[in-house]
């Protein structure tokens, strides 16, 4: 098998070659060409081997995927961003010089292909070419193929390949598109107004996450890519706005997984006079819903598990989840020490100073998280890991909060907001004492974010989507870097 360093030093060769006979390798006037979609309908009508009489010259551009060369003659597919069609093309229609230089180009090459339609002797629909262009020379190969490209690293890596061989690949970020644009089609017909917030913050907020650390020159400040547009579109509740969200990047130095990648696409919105019961019938009709437009059903397969998105979907607090998806004694819960060497003996470690609600925390991440495979909300967060929560007026230990679990994993976190200043700014400050050396944890709080409050915010309601997830879901991938074009890798290694 050729090396990849012989097979660049042919197509280099081949190409300055191509060159010095007078062909453009990278020209700019081939335009306004059809998309292969359009025009391959029309060929439906015309019987085997007919040409189409009506005079009409179809006009694609595209990148040549195979090809097969004889004496005469040569059959070769063209691909464009909407599909793929056979072109044919004959010396006697070219001529002789042009298609002793068409012989030269390669499978990779982009092309444009101006001539009349047909379908072959087994009926697939043909360009028969009056004019070939090269458009741009590729000067290297594409994978072989009846292996395409299948290595994960080199995927991501280069994902222009993958999009060029990996028809799959392709439909999943068509499928991600849509989803994004049906999201603000449901939110912008229910009033919702799309805003944009800073992504630089002087004081990273909204979240639990380590923040990615840059310095201003001009303002000799430090600023924090967001870990959350939360607290600034809360701020726009405090203006009058009372229905808005942002779809946009958030940023959280942690590691990588299958999972998580430190650069993401989350969806917030935040409404004026609502209650998290509000947002649990919203996402419930809007997941429900974009599930059947982008696939078809509500009932859907995620790598081999099948996943009922149908409403009503299940509802349980934390409790009741520890004890009837997690099997822990119900009687236990009521008892704090108990619950810390239930903590200890799952060998969970907590921080310094960490209350009874952290430590049901994560006993839920451990025993409950991963067996949520149909949509259920979980509900009454304890209020010591819900920092912006508002108090539920019944039990103040537990917050009017819910996240959404879907195949095991959180797909959308919201909550009833918290509105009071002096219980936001305590509640910060307590975050801050037991800090520790969490390093998720800013050391500084929010003032300006308190000192809105204090002008009156609404009563209000918001949520969390994860974008990549929930396409994650809707396009049966395994790993978050499926779903994002160019994700986060450790560098390249060079041979």
């Amino acid at each position: 098998m050729e090396t990849t360093s012989n097979l660049l030093k042919q197509r280099r060769e081949k190409a300055e070659a191509l060159a010095q006979e007078g062909v453009k390798l990278f020209s700019n006037t081939f335009t306004a060409p059809q998309a292969i979609a359009e025009i391959l309908p029309q060929g439906e009508p015309l019987s085997a081997e007919s040409h189409d009489e009506s005079g009409t010259t179809y006009r694609i551009a595209g990148r040549i995927m195979s090809m097969r060369k004889f004496g005469k003659a040569a059959f070769f597919h063209v691909q464009d961003t909407s599909g793929r069609i056979q072109i044919y093309v004959r010396r006697d229609t070219i001529g002789t010089e042009n298609f002793a230089l068409f012989k030269k180009w390669d499978v990779g090459d982009i092309v444009g292909v101006e001539g009349k339609l047909f379908k072959t002797k087994v009926g697939e629909t043909s360009i028969d070419t009056r004019t070939l262009v090269m458009i741009s020379k590729s000067l290297r190969p594409l994978p072989e193929k009846f292996h395409g490209l299948t290595d994960v690293e080199t995927r991501y890596r280069q994902r222009y390949l993958d999009l060029i061989v990996n028809p799959e690949t392709k439909e999943t970020f068509q499928k991600r598109v849509e989803i994004i644009r049906l999201i603000r089609e449901f939110l912008n017909n229910r009033g919702y107004m799309e805003v944009e917030t800073p992504m630089m913050q002087p004081v990273p907020g909204g979240a639990t996450a380590k923040p990615f650390k840059t310095h201003h020159n001009a303002l000799g400040m430090d600023l924090f890519l967001r870990i959350a547009p939360e607290l600034y579109l809360k701020r726009l509740l405090v203006g009058g706005f009372e229905k808005v969200f942002e779809i946009n990047r958030n940023f959280r130095n942690e590691g990588l997984s299958t999972r998580h990648n430190p650069e993401f696409t989350m969806l917030e919105f935040y409404q004026a006079y609502a209650t998290y019961h509000d947002l649990m019938d919203l996402t419930e009709e809007m997941v429900s819903w974009l599930a059947a437009e982008v696939t078809g059903s509500m009932e859907l397969t995620y790598q081999d598990i099948p996943v009922n998105l149908a409403p009503p979907w299940r509802r349980l607090t934390m409790d009741e989840a520890l004890v009837q998806v997690g099997g822990v004694d119900a009687s236990l819960l009521e008892n704090e020490a108990a619950i810390f060497n239930l903590v200890e003996e799952k060998g969970i470690q907590l921080q310094p100073g960490a209350g009874v609600g952290k430590a049901k925390t994560e006993l839920f991440e451990l025993l409950v998280e991963e067996k949520l495979i149909d949509p259920t909300f979980i509900t009454s967060y304890p209020t010591e890991v819900s920092p912006l929560a508002r108090r539920n007026e019944e039990d103040p230990s537990v917050t009017d909060r819910f996240e959404l679990f879907i195949t095991g994993r959180e797909i959308a976190n919201a909550f009833s907001e918290l509105n009071d200043p002096v219980d936001q700014l305590q509640r910060f400050q307590q975050q801050i004492d037991q800090r520790g050396d969490d390093e998720e944890i800013h050391p500084v709080l929010d003032q300006d974010y308190v000192r809105a409050l204090e002008y009156g915010m609404p009563s209000a309601a918001g949520e969390g989507i994860g974008i990549d997830r929930l396409v994650m879901l809707l396009t049966d991938s395994p790993s978050i870097r499926d779903v994002i074009l160019f994700p986060h890798l450790k560098p390249e290694v060079k041979e």
